[in-house]
């Protein structure tokens, strides 16, 4: 089976962020960097070169692979700031009505600028999020634990 690629690092996160060349973008990941680590109450670490991932999720897929990843994330992309979400966005469609100028990709919130949304909504989604994404991980480490018995 192949490996995944993105991995914790040993990078900086703060010099990951520091290096962001568009000072708006920099502004923006700073904030929705503060925004995760207050929700998820863990240390942020990198994930390969380009993702903050905050938390520790064991999965093991419907076809027997096992791997590592974050509940929640970010990544200042080129064309848009990209949020991570164990689980995903969907489940939380009512404060996404409410949100802004947002896209959805697979388990990916897309916005382009902090600017284009409602702040108060968008921490309200993210510790909602968050909130599922904890209890998912945890009913799912109770699933692995009962059929390793």
């Amino acid at each position: 089976m192949a490996e995944l690629k993105t991995k914790v690092t040993e990078g900086s996160v703060t010099e990951f962020l520091d290096s962001i060349p568009d000072e708006a973008k920099r502004k923006d990941s700073y904030v929705l960097f503060n925004m995760m680590q207050k929700a998820t109450k863990d240390e942020a670490r990198m994930w390969g070169d380009s993702i903050v991932g905050f938390g520790d999720y064991h999965y093991v897929g419907k076809s027997g692979r096992e791997g590592d990843w974050f509940l929640a994330g970010l990544s200042p992309r080129k064309q848009t700031l990209t949020l991570y979400m164990l689980g995903g966005w969907e489940q939380h469609h009512e404060l996404l009505a409410k949100l802004g100028k947002y896209s959805l990709g697979k388990g990916c919130l897309y916005i382009k600028r902090l600017e284009d949304v409602d702040m108060a909504i968008l921490n309200k989604l993210i510790v909602e999020a968050v909130k599922r994404a904890k209890k998912q991980a945890q009913a799912d480490a109770k699933l692995q634990a009962k059929s390793k018995k």
